[in-house]
């Protein structure tokens, strides 16, 4: 047996006492080190700085860290193993959007427990189902993403011999683990539960259904199966009080999921005259466009950009992060998290940043720096670059093209929708004048209305919801497939061009 070793992580005061060897990346996720390209070496954002010991470089980390980093002694964490350390890293927080929306509901007897399994992070709710009210509530990292940022990465890591098992159990233990967090916290560690209720996206519903990912790992991206499926949290290995079933509600079609299903029911949106378009932005962004007489919606892959993932100092919205940025006197401020010295950005600071920088004159129309400088500091050591543009321009052309061929495939332009709802963490954070600037949203002001996390909402409206009523809504809703749309590859590579100009030459 490997020898025992002691890594202590600054500035949490945090110890670890683990078996030498063993990799790093197996420890510091439970403490908020992200490896957003699946632990390759292939970015920096696992990155640690060395202040007590040694870590040997790999090739793939003395490509990726610049001479100054490595003298610095900064590594790539997902590329070392346990030895004795003090390591320096800063504590992510996750962020809860819990949802403390009103609904009408028909009171039912027990406890119930509502989740939205996001690609990032993980939201549960404990109800009291006789008064509708939230007992608790927990959030958590997703710990699939270990294995990736965004959902094609999960998805190769499924595909690996037993990557499938490993995807399945990682999550399955987590959310046990909060649903007795969310017990332990209403004071009642053996209240019975009655129901418990999951929503996400495809990827994530299958992977937590031990289905097989593989086709939607290649064109045309069909999945084996959409379906609700039911177990029992003693089926899943849970020691839940009164063994409840255990639903993962249904998706609607290839990356469509149920969380964006549990979004259109919550808005209503299925029940409305006028036209509304519900937006998920997310690193998968789903579309939803439609009435009570027709619905269709699309997914498109942004990319994990919104997330602050594959950004050189991306992070999620938490303690340190630039959230917000805004003109003062022809100057970008930008406002930190927590009020602490700035260490990185996030989705919503990203697209404030470029938005304004556009505004400024200080990037052009075509992603490019004005000055033909290959970075711009926002607030030290803080700064974004060039390949951070590129990333945004991805994500927010992806976005903008799936709602501009949706609609179009609807037949409506987009002044004439009545309601553009954004769920999703993102898309209730983000400054929608930024949005428009960038030319993520291509409606007016007046018609974006952030709408909460519709999927945890959602979720828990189906716990009271009559059996089959998600299941008639998804088969009201046609899928449909943005790259069989006539145009679809001309309209992309024109949305990625920022609103005000033509692309530069290069």
């Amino acid at each position: 047996m490997s020898e025992p070793v002691h890594i202590r992580l600054r500035p949490m005061g945090v110890d670890i006492e683990s078996a030498k060897g063993t990799p790093l990346q197996d420890l510091l996720f439970s403490y908020g080190v992200e490896f957003p390209c699946g632990g390759h070496g292939k970015c920096k954002g696992c990155r640690v700085r060395v202040l007590e010991g040694s870590l040997p470089l790999s090739p793939a980390q003395e490509h990726m860290l610049s001479q100054a980093e490595r003298d610095a002694g900064w590594r790539l964490s997902c590329q070392c193993t346990a030895d004795n350390l003090t390591l320096e890293l800063a504590q992510w927080e996750a962020q809860i959007l819990a949802d403390t929306s009103r609904f009408s509901f028909t009171p039912r007897t027990g406890f119930g427990v509502a989740i939205d399994v996001g690609t990032t992070t993980i939201v549960a709710q404990l109800l009291d189902m006789s008064r509708g009210e939230v007992l608790a509530v927990r959030s958590a990292l997703n710990p699939q993403a270990r294995f990736g940022a965004d959902i094609m990465s999960r998805v190769s890591a499924a595909v690996e011999p037993g990557g499938r098992e490993r995807l399945a159990d990682v999550i399955r233990e987590q959310i046990a683990t909060m649903i007795a967090e969310l017990l332990q916290a209403a004071g009642d560690p053996t209240r019975t539960v009655t129901d418990v209720v999951l929503v996400g996206n495809t990827v994530m519903h299958n992977l937590f259904c031990g289905v097989d990912v593989t086709p939607l790992s290649y064109y045309p991206f069909e999945p084996v199966s959409l379906a609700t499926v039911e177990f029992t949290a003693s089926g899943l290995g849970w020691e839940v009080p009164g063994d409840p079933p255990v639903r993962f509600l249904a998706g609607i079609g290839g990356f469509v999921g149920s969380d964006v299903l549990a979004g259109v029911f919550a808005t209503g949106m299925h029940e409305r005259a006028e036209t509304r378009v519900l937006v998920d932005l997310g690193t998968n962004g789903e579309i939803v466009v439609g009435n009570r007489d027709r619905m269709i919606c699309a997914s498109t892959a942004a990319g994990p950009a919104f997330e602050g993932a594959r950004i050189y100092m991306g992070m999620r919205a938490a303690t340190g992060a630039v959230s917000a940025v805004r003109i003062e006197q022809n100057t970008l401020v930008c406002h930190v998290l927590g009020n602490v010295p700035p260490r990185g950005i996030c989705g919503s600071g990203l697209v404030d940043a470029v938005a304004n920088a556009l505004r400024l004159g200080l990037i052009r129309a075509g992603g490019r720096f004005e000055d033909g400088g290959s970075s711009l500091t926002l607030a030290a050591p803080v700064k974004i670059s060039q390949t951070d543009i590129r990333e945004l321009q991805l994500a927010k052309g992806a976005i903008a093209a799936g709602i501009r061929l949706l609609t179009r495939e609807f037949g409506v332009e987009p002044p004439a929708v009545h309601e553009v709802l954004l769920a999703g963490a993102f898309g209730n954070y983000v400054d929608t004048g930024s949005a428009r600037r960038i030319g993520l949203l291509p409606f007016a002001a007046e018609q974006i209305q952030p709408s909460g996390n519709t999927a945890l909402l959602g979720a828990k409206m189906a716990l009271f919801a009559p059996a089959g009523t998600f299941d008639a809504l998804a088969k009201r809703i046609a899928h449909v497939s943005l790259s069989e749309l006539e145009g679809f590859q001309d309209i992309y590579v024109d949305e990625m061009i920022f609103p005000g100009g033509e692309p530069e030459t290069p």
